[in-house]
């Protein structure tokens, strides 16, 4: 089955670093894009980081640029989501998801993807 198992969250202070992991299985991670979400209680989703599967290309939204970078590691068949100059504004539940075998392109947009983790919990305060 395809499972995605995002961890790594906690508690941070502003300008502080984290890096999360999202464990997959099922599949091979450089077979599809992965997307970085997170949200926020009371507001919509958001797409943040991506890495699309045919070159491995990565993007980030605006809000995270410069900050966030999105990596591999096939022989773990991990993605990972390193945060830096972390700000209270990142609070939010982190979700990993792999895009549909047909959209395998970097891309913030929900419906691209079919499968999601669970989450994990990132809060930055002080």
């Amino acid at each position: 089955q395809v499972q995605l198992v995002e961890s790594g969250g906690g508690l941070v202070q502003p300008g502080g670093s984290l890096r999360l992991s999202c464990v997959a299985s099922g599949f091979m991670i450089d077979s599809y894009a992965i997307g970085w979400f997170r949200q926020a209680p009371g507001k919509e989703r958001e797409g943040v980081s991506c890495i699309g599967r045919t070159y491995g290309n990565t993007n980030s939204a605006g809000s995270v640029k410069g900050r966030f970078t999105v990596t591999r590691d096939k022989d773990k068949n991990t993605v990972y989501l390193h945060m830096s100059s972390l700000k209270p504004e990142d609070t939010g539940v982190y979700y990993c998801a792999r895009g549909s075998f047909l959209a395998p392109y970097c891309d913030f947009r929900r419906d691209k993807y079919n499968s999601w983790g669970q989450g994990t919990q990132v809060t930055v305060s002080s």
